[in-house]
């Protein structure tokens, strides 16, 4: 059977029950399981405010648009972000008429802080920071910087559902602004998609639940009495979007939100084993080795001399690895910054992700850590 890099795993039984209750209430899109899963996603993180939402993508570009509005930022000004991670972190910027200023990574594969001391000017206002893989990296010192420099900073978590350092979750330390958490279809937290945006300041968070609903000032379910009258009237004080979470997806988050420690202790002990059978190849280096963190592992990912090859020699044996991520610069729309990173662009060439999922046993993982060793060597 073949082995995919990514793999979710669903209680199914359990989620069918949760949607078939939104179905028999004939109540499947915001409220209801979306308010539920809030308020449990809060009780889980320590986060004081809770916005369920369609994806992660939307979250970002409203963190930035929310921003942007509130503390007076103009078009043109710069948020420096990393190179090295899925397209819709940097997005962000331009969808607001940002400009998206890229600085290095570190061993984590997150932003280097000395680069992004350097890459500080006067137009820059915020800091998007990618927990990458489910790591924190060095992001208390970038929290450092931005309160030096009376920065914003965005945490963009979509590989840290359950990470937490010293039982706490990074996104609820001081000085992070806002937090965007991903259920994308194989996410540590799957759902079929959805996500979740985290603000540290509360009128933000009133100000976000409007966007996200086109604007209106009180949601559907809020305009719901308890005996199921409906109040129609309401007023409009943004031009928002439909970005708001539905019930079926809340559904399944809420049941997989049980298992979710439990899946990464899981996750750790697949990571310790590929840690342990790499451990003395010289041609491998192990992507934030060593890592003692409470982490997520979303992925797990080596740097290798020949990416290509052993991406080919894996597929012979029917397991197949992926690539997380093309250096962004490389992309013609971010092309203006291409040299700027050093360091992501020549990580970004070599940089492989194995297999790493719930389905996988200790066989599988001995399997393929055998398969790279023999090509390495």
């Amino acid at each position: 059977m073949a082995i995919q890099v990514l793999k979710p795993k669903f209680h199914v039984d359990e989620c069918i029950e949760q949607i078939r209750e939104c179905l028999e209430k004939g109540w499947t899109g915001m409220g209801f399981k979306t308010v539920e899963f809030e308020e449990k996603w809060k009780e889980y993180t320590g986060h004081p405010h809770a916005y369920y939402l369609n994806s992660n993508t939307v979250g970002l570009y409203m963190a930035v648009q929310i921003l942007k509005a509130e503390c007076g930022w103009n078009d043109g000004d710069e948020i420096i972000t990393t190179p090295i991670t899925f397209v819709s972190t940097n997005h962000a910027m331009p969808k607001n008429n940002l400009i998206a200023r890229f600085a290095d990574v570190d061993e984590y594969l997150c932003l280097d802080p000395q680069d992004v001391e350097r890459k500080i000017n006067e137009r820059t206002r915020a800091v998007m920071f990618v927990g990458y893989g489910g790591r924190v990296g060095r992001l208390k010192t970038i929290i450092e910087i931005c309160r030096k420099h009376g920065l914003k900073l965005i945490l963009d978590a979509a590989h840290m559902s359950g990470t937490r350092v010293d039982g706490v979750c990074p996104g609820t330390w001081d000085g992070v602004d806002v937090t965007v958490y991903s259920y994308q279809a194989v996410k540590n937290l799957p759902t079929a998609d959805s996500g979740m945006i985290c603000f540290a300041d509360g009128r933000y968070d009133v100000i976000a639940r409007k966007l996200g609903w086109l604007g209106i000032n009180k949601d559907t379910y809020a305009r719901t009495g308890d005996k199921g009258t409906y109040k129609w009237k309401y007023d409009v004080e943004y031009v928002g979007q439909k970005d708001h979470g539905n019930s079926i997806m809340a559904a399944i988050g809420i049941v997989q939100l049980r298992y979710l420690d439990e899946d990464n202790r899981y996750r750790r002990m697949l990571a310790s084993m590929y840690d342990q059978a790499f451990a003395d190849n010289p041609n491998i280096k192990i992507v934030g080795a060593p890592y003692h963190d409470e982490c997520s592992y979303h992925i797990y990912e080596l740097i290798v001399p020949d990416r290509e090859g052993l991406l080919d020699e894996l597929a012979k044996h029917e397991i197949y690895a992926g690539v997380h991520y093309r250096d962004n610069t490389e992309y013609s729309i971010y092309a203006y910054d291409h040299g700027e990173c050093p360091h992501a662009h020549e990580v970004s060439q070599h940089i492989i992700s194995l297999p790493l999922h719930l389905y996988l046993t200790e066989e599988d993982i001995r399997l393929v850590a055998g398969v790279v060793n023999d090509f390495t060597r």
